[in-house]
């Protein structure tokens, strides 16, 4: 299977844990917490951006208009990643090499433990041995107790997504 993280996208103001989300799994997803409309429609076709929407009338008239979208449905964030990824065939294994900043968009960078002396919690310098910096807005990251959350809900996606294929396939692909 090639991989599909060369897709770009934009997401409205509804997706921004589906934008964090897609952000850490590598892909290129712009998100505005407000911006008309008209904007992302624009900002979509100028970048050939993918436009994710929770609004019915903004997926109506970016297909009108000939913009690439998909409206995103399910009740949480497990059920939208899973249309998603299944709508445009998605990787949802995370390869920190290619990871982007959940801020920033940005792609993060393994940083030497000495770089970010005095710049995350003791306990946490004492504890880990490798980071990953944001070069944009400079956000640390690891993998703490959080990841096991992070691996949790992919599980999760990945079981919602074989156990319920073809329902989910039949109701949002179309």
């Amino acid at each position: 299977m090639s991989d599909e993280r060369i897709l770009k996208f934009i997401a409205d103001g509804m997706l921004g844990k589906l934008t964090r989300w897609l952000r850490i799994l590598g892909y290129d997803i712009e998100y505005f917490k407000v911006l008309s409309d008209d904007l992302l429609i624009e900002r979509a076709k100028e970048g050939q951006r993918i436009l994710l929407t929770r609004d019915l009338e903004l997926y109506q008239r970016a297909i009108a208009k000939g913009i690439r979208a998909l409206y995103v449905e399910g009740n949480d964030e497990v059920e939208r990643l899973a249309i998603v990824t299944l709508y445009f065939n998605l990787n949802l294994d995370v390869d920190v090499a290619i990871s982007r900043c959940p801020k920033c968009n940005v792609i993060i960078e393994l940083v030497s433990k000495e770089d970010i002396a005095g710049r995350v919690p003791e306990k946490t310098f004492k504890r880990y041995n490798e980071f990953w910096k944001c070069p944009k807005c400079e956000q640390i990251y690891w993998q703490g107790s959080h990841w096991i959350r992070i691996e949790e809900t992919l599980n999760n996606v990945k079981r919602l997504l074989s156990g319920r294929r073809a329902h989910i396939f039949m109701s949002f692909k179309s």
